[in-house]
């Protein structure tokens, strides 16, 4: 695992058919990818399915935000 004071690190991922860019500290990258395989899912289709999260919410934050907060919220249950 990287040390987790570093730099963000952008990925490319692909939602509904579209590229976009994430930049993420590697240790949430990390995490994302061991989430991921906990539900079985390949990395992009779970950040798809945080987007669709993030785009209901009341108040919409970016992309990046809401992985970090999906994560954050799933690690405390």
């Amino acid at each position: 695992m990287t040390p987790p004071y570093h730099p963000p690190v952008k990925r490319s991922v692909e939602i509904a058919g579209h590229k976009t860019s994430i930049s993420l500290e590697p240790l949430f990258w990390d995490m994302l990818r061991a989430a991921a395989e906990a539900e079985g899912l390949p990395v992009n289709a779970l950040v798809a399915r945080i987007d669709e999260e993030r785009i209901r919410a009341e108040n919409p934050c970016g992309l990046a935000g809401a992985v970090r907060i999906w994560l954050v919220a799933r690690s405390r249950r």
